[in-house]
């Protein structure tokens, strides 16, 4: 049971809460399901699960409040999980701090393989050891004019000053400093870094290139236009 991933999952529809539930208890994850915000976020607080699936439009305390809540006290990965795929409410979540999301209705099969994707970036894995991510590099330190990586430490600096990053976003800035001035694309970010091994939406990129540039400078990643981002070199 120790060994189990925790599932904290947010739903105030109770079908498909209970039906959810049951589906990722099927292939081992240990759930706890709540029917709105701040139920959820006590049962964080109280469990302190490997992971959190946020349904955007919750009682109480909306899905993408209670991820901004989550994010301020941890680095745990949030999927959302939104009913239009067009929303703005993605794009919300996303800028609140969610690593991943997922449209409603969902396939139970696609649910569990996003969660498993997130969850190897995480480390957890179902309780196996850390995955490290790869850098790309021999390792150490590289800098990049005030902006220091180090890539065994994972720690960034930034004009001598320590610069929290959430797992995705070090990840995201590791693919980066791998290969400063070279072009990456959305799709192979996706692949890289979100694990995804099919089509995804580019604005899961997006999203958290800004996030990321917002924290190591805004000129730092370039935009490419038509082809991707670039890390200055």
């Amino acid at each position: 049971m120790a060994d189990q991933t925790h599932v904290l999952f947010v739903e105030d529809d109770d079908v498909i809460r209970e039906a959810t539930q049951l589906a990722l208890e099927r292939v081992g994850f240990a759930v706890t399901a709540m029917p709105d915000g701040l139920s959820g976020l006590e049962a964080f607080r109280a469990d302190r699960p490997d992971i959190a699936l946020l349904d955007v439009m919750v009682p109480g305390l909306d899905g993408v409040s209670l991820c901004r809540r989550i994010r301020d006290e941890s680095t745990v990965p949030v999927i959302m999980l939104s009913a239009r795929a067009d929303s703005i409410d993605v794009v919300l979540g996303l800028e609140a701090g969610a690593d991943d999301y997922v449209t409603k209705p969902f396939d139970g099969a696609v649910l569990v393989a996003r969660i498993r994707a997130v969850l190897r970036r995480f480390g957890h894995a179902g309780g196996g050891r850390a995955e490290q991510p790869d850098a790309g590099a021999a390792g150490g330190v590289l800098a990049f004019g005030d902006l220091e990586v180090d890539t065994e430490g994972m720690e960034v600096r930034r004009a001598g000053l320590p610069v929290a990053l959430t797992p995705t976003e070090m990840r995201l800035l590791l693919e980066f400093s791998s290969a400063p001035g070279t072009v990456l694309s959305r799709d192979k970010l996706l692949e890289r870094v979100w694990d995804y091994g099919w089509g995804g939406d580019t604005r899961v990129v997006d999203v958290h290139v800004q996030r990321l540039r917002t924290k190591i400078g805004q000129d730092r990643i370039e935009t490419v236009r038509g082809f991707g981002y670039k890390l200055k070199a």
